[in-house]
């Protein structure tokens, strides 16, 4: 069978192996996310909670704790804990981006509005505080508040790099950082923390996760311009949308007077004409910009699929570093 069956895709078989906690999970979040006295609360999270996601970050954090030999309560809290994190997030990024879909579904701020959807993220980032305490760990309180920080700081830096052609690689892995990586990262360590593992370990949890929402990332951003319709992305949306992402800080980076007068144009002044998104994918291949995303794409699943192989074998393991070649597969 091919990758791209659904019976083969790793978050699938992980997502059967795992469907006793993920049935638990799914059944605290509709617990903690109803309101006695705001029912546009639930009815803004189900929205978004109940549209068909994969479910990654929390099953991460289930997959990581039960491959550490966790047999608590507390990794499901956990696994609720990230989910509604990640969900506030992108609440709060549906404004921000002005955003009218999300998963093929209108946006909760298209549905209701700007308030609702800042207000109910809000309510969202308590609640999975909430959540995080009742473990009674302190460290994983502080793993996961940590994320939360980095999350935000994450998404101010991407608003003051946004259209600013000077933006470095090394701002942008800053930015992925705060908007991808942390909460991978801190999803996969917390399942080594609450485990009781040794700190190679959660250590080795630590990297895995950090590097495979790098990966993730790079992967995403060089799919708009490599998109098709199997990826879901339309080709050339943060073209339009003016997002300075890998592909095209490396061609700016080696473009000559003439072509960086076009990225400004396009760019820092928005000013984009017809034939303009096929001029950028013509500059961007003409300095090896997308093959050298690849590549990096393809050395961040390396360190995370290194990170994991650190770990004794287990058939969890081993569909963990398959979700992580699967995440490069679109462009390997």
């Amino acid at each position: 069978m091919s990758l791209d069956d659904a019976t083969q895709k790793p978050h699938e078989r992980l997502a059967a192996l795992l469907a006793g906690d993920l049935d638990e999970v799914n059944a605290l979040i509709r617990a903690r996310m109803a309101s006695k006295h705001a029912p546009r609360i639930p009815e803004v999270t189900a929205h978004l909670v109940e549209a068909g996601g994969k479910r990654l970050r929390p099953l991460l954090t289930l997959a990581t704790a039960r491959m550490c030999g966790y047999d608590g309560p507390y990794h499901v809290y956990l696994a609720a804990t990230v989910e509604f994190i990640h969900t506030a997030t992108l609440l709060h990024d549906d404004v921000v981006d002005e955003s009218k879909k999300r998963r093929g579904r209108p946006t909760a701020n298209l549905l209701w509005d700007n308030k609702s959807s800042v207000l109910v993220g809000d309510y969202l980032f308590a609640r999975s505080f909430q959540l995080m305490t009742e473990t009674g760990n302190l460290r994983v309180l502080r793993i996961l508040s940590d994320a939360a920080a980095t999350i935000a700081e994450g998404e101010v830096l991407q608003l003051t790099a946004a259209q600013d052609l000077s933006t470095t690689e090394a701002i942008y892995l800053q930015v992925v950082r705060g908007k991808t990586a942390a909460l991978f990262s801190a999803a996969t360590e917390v399942g080594g923390v609450i485990a009781g593992r040794p700190e190679e370990e959660v250590k080795a949890l630590f990297d895995y996760g950090d590097a495979l929402g790098i990966a993730f990332q790079i992967v995403d951003d060089l799919l708009d311009y490599w998109g098709s319709d199997a990826t879901g992305k339309n080709v050339g949306d943060d073209f339009r949308e003016r997002k300075l992402t890998l592909p095209l800080i490396k061609a700016f980076a080696a473009a000559d007077d003439e072509e960086k007068a076009f990225w400004k144009r396009v760019i820092e002044k928005g000013d984009q004409r017809d034939g303009d998104l096929e001029h950028a994918i013509a500059l961007l291949n003409k300095h090896g910009a997308l093959e050298a995303t690849r590549q990096e794409a393809l050395a961040w699943a390396a360190r995370a699929k290194a990170a994991m192989e650190s770990l004794p074998q287990s058939e969890l393991r081993d569909l963990l570093i398959d979700l992580n070649d699967y995440v490069v597969s679109r462009v390997s």
